[in-house]
């Protein structure tokens, strides 16, 4: 081999980093053989450059991975309800409810400031057993009659004493008798007497017979008389609404013996109203 004719060898590492070459376009053979026309193949091989140029030229697109997109919904906002109108109801109330009471309070401070109302009282004025009898059953019977005195002490006040009326007699939470309050009216600071005649049959009567005798020995019989007395009052021309009028009055006695005078050692009543 002559000097002239050397051979360069380029190592393999010395080959700088290309970019890949497309492959050579493969001539386009003619499928109608040779009375096909050259333009058809021409636009063929162009369209395979073009195709060839804009796939280098497009940039690459990697999908996201990893992130999820969630649609945005728009939805109506709900309907905010109205709480002025509630609030505004609940103030009306409260202020109608307290005009009311105010003008109750001061109805019922004018009217005391007027008449000057007081509860009516009552006095045991006698009491006379007429019968107290133990029955063959074992029933106690007895007969009572009481005399009391009403006391209305109001000056412009007069009480009305409705059907109904209940005057009793009672030993240690046994009622020995019961009778009902006539209805009558009273006037203004007026005392009525009244008769009421007690009637009653209590079982157990041998127990209460005993007990009766053995605390008459001490000359000392503590007795309840209970008073129940519906009424209406009447303010001038006005007549009020029914009220009830219930009392007690403590006594004391000496004698439960039928047909004798009974002396009454103590008398303590109490009164109070209920509506």
């Amino acid at each position: 081999m002559s000097d002239h004719q050397r051979v360069r060898v380029h190592p393999a590492g010395d080959v700088e980093a290309q970019p890949t070459a497309l492959p050579p376009v493969p001539p386009v053979v003619p499928l109608h053989g040779h009375g096909s026309s050259s333009s058809s193949t021409e636009k063929a091989t162009e369209k395979i450059k073009l195709l060839q140029t804009n796939n280098l030229s497009a940039p690459l697109q990697l999908p996201v991975v990893g992130r999820t997109i969630n649609p945005v919904i728009q939805a109506n906002p709900p309907k905010k309800r109205s709480s002025c109108t509630c609030c505004r109801c609940m103030w009306w109330t409260m202020g109608i409810l307290l005009l009311v009471l105010i003008i109750i309070g001061a109805t019922a401070g004018i009217l005391y400031l007027i008449f000057h109302p007081k509860l009516p009282n009552y006095s045991v004025d006698s009491l006379k057993i007429s019968d107290l009898t133990l029955n063959m059953d074992m029933t106690l019977y007895a007969k009572f009659d009481v005399k009391i005195t009403a006391n209305n002490p109001n000056k412009k006040i007069g009480i009305y004493y409705e059907k109904g009326g209940r005057l009793s007699v009672w030993y240690t939470n046994t009622r020995l008798c019961q009778g009902m309050l006539p209805k009558f009216y009273q006037g203004h600071q007026n005392k009525t007497l009244l008769n009421v005649d007690l009637t009653g049959q209590t079982q157990y009567g041998s127990t209460l017979m005993n007990a009766l005798q053995q605390q008459q020995q001490t000359g000392r019989i503590p007795l309840v008389l209970k008073v129940n007395a519906p009424v209406a009052v009447k303010l001038g021309k006005l007549k009020l609404r029914k009220v009830t009028i219930l009392g007690e009055c403590l006594l004391v006695v000496d004698s439960l013996s039928a047909n004798n005078l009974i002396s009454i050692k103590a008398n303590n009543c109490r009164f109070r109203m209920k509506l």
